[in-house]
């Protein structure tokens, strides 16, 4: 019928989390001192990629489903 929600929405929060995550590894690590030494920034980035994974593998499951199975 037209293109699944999920790729576009997958595609978005992969971004952002690439972004974040590599924010977060790459960034200066003393602005972690508030935040009790955890890197908050690389910890919700991977939490975005895995989100988006789930909501590309969701459009992938449903789109076999559309074709029959294949």
């Amino acid at each position: 019928m037209g293109i699944d929600l999920r790729i576009p929405i997958g595609l978005m929060f992969g971004i952002m989390g690439l972004l974040l995550a590599g924010y977060g590894l790459l960034g200066d690590k003393a602005i972690y001192a508030r935040s009790l030494g955890v890197n908050v920034n690389l910890i919700w980035g991977a939490v975005l990629i895995g989100f988006a994974a789930l909501m590309i593998g969701l459009a992938k499951v449903a789109s076999r489903r559309r074709r029959g199975g294949q």
